[in-house]
């Protein structure tokens, strides 16, 4: 159902596809009457056409992007904001939509959450911005409705953000990215490659969208095929999908780890546009006749079959049918991988949910950016209709993605199937997608069309003993599930009447309850600071030498920005930067934040003109060591920080947190093998912490060593491509470090200290 073909490859005319060989030049010549070159090729892209009008740069190599419109939500909006105004802020020079659907419940913290969308509110105001209130849309609904186009380019500080479907070439990004944008700064990349996704025939009858896209995250994820690049989605099984049903698709295309996604669209989207009343939103998009891809995905719609990704990563693939098979061993497999993702820390089985050979499920969630789609749940209501999920333990919760979808479920007759089966029926919340509502009971077992299963995305707790996980699947098998009260079951082998209802956009709400600037700013309002809301505290820059301390060993395979620092409860503390980097780590390695706050010590005692190895004795040998070998190194010119080794650091969400955590605990660097995203990277080069890789398996250091890294400023400047460093032992042990590569912007940020440090007015 999904084959890679890792050779170049060439397009003609959206349907025929040339591989890229030793005599495709000739096979080209002779199928169009004239020759074209690779590079020419290339740019018939819909990505390249998108990237080139978006590009300030002038040289398509290094791209310098300006994008459209900026999306944040309440999770992120304030700290991007507050940076921003450290900066200079005077005005949002592009639209910024700043939404409110992650810290909705107004529950942890006291006043926290609504003090937050109040300084959103009034930050819309006093900057001219939009403002949409809790409860009323998921981030990235509301950009479908309301901001997409044909054509453009917009960027979101929420991973999931992606438009492609709708012919909007969307990117998920660290606060900081969005702060450069609304500094009049540039979005800074090499021209990514582009991978053709080439879609074939329609899908069964009862597979949906969520099948479709783990089928592809499956085979594409753990070998990178599409990583850091873009997907774009060609071929004639496009046109046998609706536009909600590739919008299902392609939102988890950040799954993938690619940069972004772009479709190919045509009539069906422009009736999307037409029902939301911005038809003139709508592009046409089309490669050109001749277009080149670095790689091809051929995904026939026909053959795939109903999936689930079995904890706990999107990747963890199988078909529904596939697991029942071979239900046992594939839940033994689980549990071997699950004493690499929970280390151990707690009891993990799934075999005691095997009730009479059959798999019982606890929860069924449909909900957020992925499964709350209108035609995710009139299907769910379609399987449900007349059924009832019993009185046993399972327990079903649909999430409409915005409040227009849940006025037409009311009006069509969905919402009363689904609740009349014994589902709940809520309100526009990301909240079970985190780990901040629904929480399962302990060793419970969710099944959820939503984005991600990570560990403690469920909102368990391994720190206190408490353990439950989470399936994807799409919201028709859920439903199907959920219809035979539990037990797992396949969309496709039940019989039902899909009644395909009719989407009608009710624009009213919006435009009675959503702040719209119009662009136009009033600086005389007051912004609104909630007693949590607190300033970045002050960040010094880069100093002639480093010693870092390494205060974290991790080797799983790869590390989360869940597992840097956990969601759930704690996104209540983003607004407070010190307050929310107690939790750094918390899950992961609970003594994180207590051996990093010892070296932060010794750090505040050097700004302070004081001695360090007062504060932390055991630098006093390390010094010596590092004297005896370094004329004129001391402690004025040697900043003392923190580090961490992780091996493929930064999967999963695009939250800033990650990295300034470490940062405001006095995190000079991570040390990886490499870097999941583009993204995370980004978020650390921001916050002024120094990428390092180090390409050796066996490391020369371990969590409590000190590494010296002389000369770090003046390597940096120099754009030096081996940085020599040395962890202090008996004797002095030389490694070699790497950056990658650094535009210049990059390498001011990072000597400067951090891009507010970069920015400051």
């Amino acid at each position: 159902m999904i084959q890679l073909n890792k050779n170049g490859v060439y397009l003609l005319n959206g349907t025929e596809i040339v591989e890229d060989t030793r005599d495709c030049e000739a096979i080209l010549a002779g199928k169009l009457g004239t020759a074209i070159s690779k590079e020419e090729a290339k740019k018939q892209t819909i990505a390249y056409g998108i990237l080139e009008s978006h590009n300030t740069s002038g040289n398509m190599e290094k791209l310098q992007i300006k994008f459209d419109t900026l999306t944040s939500h309440d999770i992120t909006f304030v700290g991007i904001i507050q940076t921003a105004r450290a900066s200079g802020l005077q005005k949002f020079p592009v639209p910024y939509v700043l939404t409110n659907c992650h810290n909705s419940l107004c529950a942890v913290g006291g006043t926290i959450n609504e003090d937050d969308h109040m300084f959103g509110l009034s930050c819309a105001k006093k900057y001219g911005g939009v403002y949409v209130p809790p409860h009323q849309a998921v981030i990235h609904q509301y950009a479908r409705e309301m901001l997409a186009g044909g054509g453009k380019m917009i960027l979101g500080s929420d991973s999931h953000t992606r438009y492609g479907a709708l012919g909007t070439m969307a990117m998920g990004e660290g606060g900081p990215e969005l702060v450069k944008q609304l500094l009049n700064q540039t979005y800074d990349i090499n021209m990514p490659g582009v991978i053709a996704i080439y879609m074939t025939g329609a899908p069964q009858k009862g597979v949906g969208p969520q099948d479709v896209a783990l089928a592809i995250i499956g085979a594409v994820f753990a070998n990178g095929f599409v990583n850091n690049k873009v997907m774009e989605f060609v071929g004639p099984g496009i046109s046998n999908m609706s536009p909600d049903f590739r919008i299902g698709v392609d939102v988890m295309t950040t799954e993938t780890t690619c940069l972004s996604s772009i479709w190919r669209t045509d009539d069906q989207v422009k009736e999307f546009y037409d029902i939301h009343g911005r038809v003139d939103a709508y592009k046409e998009l089309n490669p050109g006749p001749v277009a080149y891809y670095d790689g091809l995905v051929t995904v026939d719609l026909s053959k795939i079959k109903p999936m689930i990704a079995m904890p706990f990563h999107p990747s963890n693939t199988y078909t529904i049918e596939e697991l029942k098979a071979n239900l046992m061993d594939i839940l033994e497999d689980c549990e071997k991988k699950a004493l690499v993702s929970l280390d151990g820390k707690v009891d993990f089985t799934l075999k005691n949910k095997v009730r009479n050979g059959e798999l019982y499920v606890d929860q069924g969630i449909i909900a957020g950016c992925a499964g709350g789609g209108f035609e995710n749940i009139c299907a769910a209501a379609d399987i449900l209709q007349g059924k009832y999920i019993g009185a046993d333990e399972f327990t079903l919760s649909v999430y409409p993605a915005s409040t227009p979808i849940y006025m037409e479920l009311i009006k069509n007759g969905a919402a009363a199937d689904i609740l009349q089966s014994g589902a709940i029926l809520k309100t526009a919340f990301c909240g079970p997608c985190f780990g901040a509502g629904d929480t399962p009971g302990h060793n419970a077992f969710s099944i959820r069309h939503s984005t991600r299963n990570f560990p403690n995305r469920e909102g368990s707790k391994l720190q206190n003993g408490q353990i439950s996980s989470v399936a994807l699947m799409d919201a028709r098998s859920i439903a199907a599930t959920a219809a035979n009260k539990g037990y797992l079951t396949a969309a496709t082998d039940i019989d039902v009447e899909y009644k395909n209802k009719k989407y009608v956009f009710d624009k009213s709400i919006y435009a009675n309850r959503v702040f719209d600037s119009k662009g136009v700013a009033d600086p005389a309002t007051e912004i609104k600071l909630g007693p949590n809301i607190k300033d970045w505290p002050a960040m010094v820059e880069l100093t002639d030498n480093l010693l870092l301390k390494v205060v974290s060993e991790i080797h799983d395979p790869v590390t989360t920005t869940d597992e840097l620092i956990p969601s759930g409860e704690t996104s209540s503390y983003r607004s407070n930067p010190l307050g929310l980097a107690e939790f750094a780590l918390s899950r992961k390695d609970p003594a994180y934040v207590g051996r990093a706050k010892e070296v932060q010590k010794a750090e505040k005692a050097r700004e302070a003109g004081e001695c360090p190895c007062e504060t932390l004795p055991e630098m006093e040998p390390i010094m010596e060591k590092i004297k005896a070998s370094f004329e004129g190194v001391s402690c004025k010119n040697t900043g003392i920080g923190s580090t961490i080794y992780a091996v493929k650091p930064g999967d999963g969400s695009a939250r800033e947190q990650a990295a300034s955590c470490q940062k405001v605990l006095g995190g000079w660097a991570n040390i990886a093998q490499s870097y999941a995203t583009k993204r995370y990277r980004s978020n650390l080069i921001n916050w002024g912490m120094l990428p390092f890789l180090f390409a050796d398996e066996q490391l020369p250091f371990a969590n409590g060593d000190y590494i010296f890294v002389p000369n770090i400023a003046e390597a940096v400047k120099n754009k030096d491509e081996v940085i020599k460093a040395y962890v202090v032992k008996d004797e002095l042990v030389e490694i070699e470090l790497r950056l990658g590569e650094l535009t210049d912007d990059e390498r001011e940020i990072i000597l400067k200290g951090c891009l507010i440090n970069y920015n400051r007015v």
